[in-house]
């Protein structure tokens, strides 16, 4: 890339969601909606919107929504049945089980409870192995939408040096792996690594995945170097520090508007494969 590029994931989610729009329409020919199940413990308001929003996505592309609220005193074993219940329902296809629950529940034992085949949001241990291992149906929708971005405007991993900062079970690891079964060199940061920037520096492709607000250094960029800010903080802030990242990125996304859209958009994706069976 000769020239700055401003990723812009509208453009990328909207891409995405025009492509499926002919296969839910095939499915419907078959009598078959795609359905998507949300549940919502506790009364949290951002988790409310998150819900709200993955619901609204659904009905503008004709994917079918089922809302689950559960009083916050929900027990663990109370929220297993209703995940197993929807394991069992012929006509629901993907599960999303809204992050955080209430401190008393046992989330990762809920997160386990999903059916494979259901698992579009990539939440489970299995899915991450097989992800991890080249094979897995449904990665994780946030790491699944930066390779979406990459594959969209043509950014190729193979043999470039990926720094990944962040760690966490449904972003940072999970990139780290797809960036590595894409033939990138990986290196994975976090809180406890020395000397970060040095790190950063080396980097063709920075993915911040730290959750702290402008927490990446423009100095730390190398010249050239693609960023992909999957931070979303108080006040519409990424990870990354925007302005002065960018004069030294070749190409870099917004916050918002970046990786948010298409992280949406993908999941409604995996959505539509399972109700296709692949």
């Amino acid at each position: 890339m000769s020239e700055k590029v401003i990723l812009d994931g509208n453009v990328v989610a909207n891409a995405v969601k025009e492509e499926l729009k002919s296969r839910i329409d095939a499915l419907k020919t078959k009598g078959i909606t795609p359905c998507l199940a949300t549940i919502l413990v506790g009364e949290d308001p951002s988790s409310a919107t998150y819900v709200r929003m993955k619901g609204n996505a659904c009905a503008k592309l004709g994917i079918d929504s089922k809302k689950i609220h559960l009083d916050k005193e929900t027990t663990t074993e109370q929220l297993l049945e209703t995940i197993q219940s929807l394991n069992e329902d012929s006509n629901v296809h993907g599960i999303l089980l809204q992050h955080p629950v209430p401190d008393h529940i046992d989330e990762r034992k809920a997160f386990e409870t999903i059916a494979i085949d259901k698992d579009v949001d990539g939440v489970t241990s299995l899915g991450y192995g097989q992800t991890a291992l080249g094979f897995g149906k449904y990665p994780s929708c946030t790491p699944a939408a930066i390779l979406k971005i990459m594959e969209h405007y043509g950014i190729d991993a193979s043999g470039k040096h990926a720094v990944v900062v962040g760690r966490s079970p449904i972003l940072g690891k999970p990139v780290s792996a797809l960036l590595l079964n894409e033939d990138a060199t990986v290196t994975t940061c976090h809180s406890r690594t020395k000397n970060l920037a040095e790190h950063v520096k080396q980097a063709d492709i920075v993915v911040a995945a730290v959750g702290k607000p402008n927490f990446i250094q423009g100095d730390w960029i190398k010249p050239g170097a693609v960023i992909l800010d999957a931070g979303y903080n108080k006040g519409n802030v990424g990870d990354v520090d925007y302005e002065a990242c960018l004069a030294n990125a070749s190409a870099i996304t917004p916050v918002p508007g970046g990786v948010g859209p298409v992280t949406i958009s993908m999941l409604l994706k995996h959505t539509v494969d399972s109700a296709e069976g692949k």
